[in-house]
């Protein structure tokens, strides 16, 4: 573990702010591909490209003020690419991470055959 690299940390290391990010992915895709294998959708591939605003306040105190999730995800069958774009929402709901956090938690989804 490591502060981030921002804060003079080793960039190598994994640290706090990162780790929080992946679980917040991580969450919302097991939850995603399981709402997909309630209605009957294959996911094929599944990628995250997941940003999140720090503010830093003077005293260097500091606190996230939004996640945006940016879920890539490739289905089998083209008759369901709304559907697949819609459970992101529901996904978001079962989310552990996600309702446990006091920030913002948004999605920008893209879905393919």
């Amino acid at each position: 573990m490591s502060a981030a690299k921002a804060f003079k940390g080793d960039p190598e290391l994994y640290n706090p702010e990162d780790l929080l990010l992946s679980s917040l992915v991580s969450c919302h895709m097991m939850s995603y591909l399981y709402v997909c294998s309630q209605n009957g959708i294959e996911v094929l591939e599944y990628s995250d490209k997941a940003e999140a605003t720090l503010e830093v306040s003077p005293d260097g105190s500091g606190r996230f003020t939004e996640v945006q999730l940016n879920p890539k995800v490739k289905i089998s069958n083209h008759n369901k690419i709304e559907l697949a774009l819609e459970l992101h929402t529901k996904a978001n709901q079962l989310c552990f991470i996600a309702n446990s956090c006091n920030f913002p938690v948004l999605h920008n989804a893209s879905c393919e055959v």
